[in-house]
C-alpha cells in the first residue's frame, strides 16, 4: 500500500514539472516549450492519480 502511494506521489509531482515545461512556464531544460511533455505530464498525474486512488481504497483492508 505504501509502495503504490509514494509511487503515485511521484507521478504526480513529476506530471506537474512536465506540464510546467512542456507549456514553457518552467525554463531551463531541452523539454521547455515542447507541448508533447505536457500531455504525457497529464498522463502521468493521471496514473498518479490512480495508484493514489487504490492505495487509499485498499487501506484499511488487511492483506496476507
Amino acid at each position: 500500500m505504501w509502495t503504490r502511494g509514494v509511487i503515485g506521489i511521484v507521478f504526480c509531482l513529476a506530471g506537474a514539472v512536465w506540464i510546467a515545461q512542456g507549456t514553457n512556464a518552467l525554463h531551463g531544460s531541452g523539454m521547455s516549450g515542447h507541448g508533447v511533455w505536457a500531455v504525457l505530464g497529464i498522463v502521468l498525474i493521471v496514473l498518479g492519480l490512480a495508484l493514489l486512488t487504490w492505495a487509499w481504497r485498499i487501506r484499511g483492508k488487511h492483506v496476507p
